[in-house]
């Protein structure tokens, strides 16, 4: 399968699994009574309760009016900075393949070439085998380094706060800025989702220009996501992702400026030391094609121009004959 596909696939899943518990937490939360038994009951116990708990000392700690919400925000902001070096070890590797994807361009391209053109399903599975030939043979990984781990950590967060803005009348009932923390709120969820978008081009910028268009859907899944889940929770969970939006921005500030500029200028040094292995030739591809069908085609002509050439030359050589023996009458 496609990794393009892969990574698709491994985000609805964790979105749609983090979607279940959140609405099946919501289902319980008609009368604010919190869930004792059961899967939700196990997950308040163990996530609800503590960040309930957190929640209600940072708000203590902070006071005003806007308590409650900017202990989710600071809550939220050590979250996230504890994931940054996470986040940056996976943005390093990600932009270090991108890099040596440009060495390898050539080879995929005459791939892509060489699969439109193959008829039988033989020679596709064949053609296509050799682009992961030229991704082992220059260290390259297939995933393209990136991950769902960063995602999978947050989960429990994400259900943590939920669940203990749901069962705190305190927290549930707090607002922030007149928005009421226990309710879906439109504009902070369009606010968190313009952060992922601008994120979301700010990476583009980095991105090889041949591989754009292929990336371009996989990042537009961060913000679709970000606004689905926004919408479907509370104005607490959004800010969350309000907070990691302003996180992650200044990250890809961070990877754009300072790490990419790195990583070419080491890329280029390894690439002169180590070059690209090459795996695929456009002559090894024409021969695949011949034996495919095309090469029917081109064996059919050279027989036919055989069979011409031999036919020429037994005219000829008739010709020859008939000359011969008129100069031999000719003589006598």
């Amino acid at each position: 399968m496609n990794k393009k596909y892969v990574k698709y696939l491994s985000v609805l899943s964790l979105v749609l699994v983090l979607t279940l518990v959140l609405t099946g937490c919501a289902q319980g939360t008609t009368n604010l009574h919190a869930p004792t038994s059961g899967p939700y009951g196990f997950i308040y116990k163990w996530l609800g309760i503590p960040f309930q708990n957190l929640i209600l000392k940072t708000a203590q700690a902070v006071g005003g009016t806007n308590a409650y919400a900017w202990g989710i925000m600071i809550i939220s902001f050590v979250v996230r900075l504890i994931l940054v070096p996470l986040s940056l070890n996976q943005q390093y590797k990600s932009t270090t393949q991108q890099e040596k994807m440009r060495a390898i361009q050539p080879q995929l391209k005459l791939i892509q070439e060489a699969q439109k053109k193959a008829k039988g399903p033989d020679a596709q599975q064949k053609i296509s085998s050799l682009m992961m030939q030229v991704y082992k043979a220059n260290n390259l990984s297939l995933t393209g380094g990136m991950g769902c781990l960063p995602l999978l950590l947050q989960m429990p967060i994400l259900i943590g706060i939920y669940q203990a803005v749901q069962y705190s009348k305190n927290i549930g009932a707090a607002t922030f800025l007149s928005i009421p923390l226990g309710k879906p709120s439109l504009i902070i969820a369009i606010v968190a989702t313009v952060f992922y978008l601008v994120q979301g081009w700010m990476s583009l910028q980095i991105v090889p220009q041949e591989q754009r268009k292929q990336m371009q859907t996989m990042l537009l899944m961060s913000p679709m996501m970000t606004f689905f889940i926004s919408m479907i929770s509370t104005a607490a969970l959004a800010l969350y992702f309000l907070v990691g939006g302003v996180v992650v921005v200044i990250q890809q500030i961070i990877t754009n400026y300072v790490v990419t500029p790195k990583i070419r200028k080491k890329t280029d040094e390894e690439l002169a030391k180590n070059p690209v292995k090459v795996v695929v030739t456009k002559e090894m591809l024409d021969e695949m094609l011949q034996a495919d069908g095309t090469g029917t085609t081109s064996s059919t002509t050279t027989a036919n121009t055989s069979e011409q050439k031999a036919e020429a030359n037994e005219i000829h050589k008739n010709i020859r004959e008939l000359n011969k023996g008129k100069q031999n009458r000719n003589k006598r």
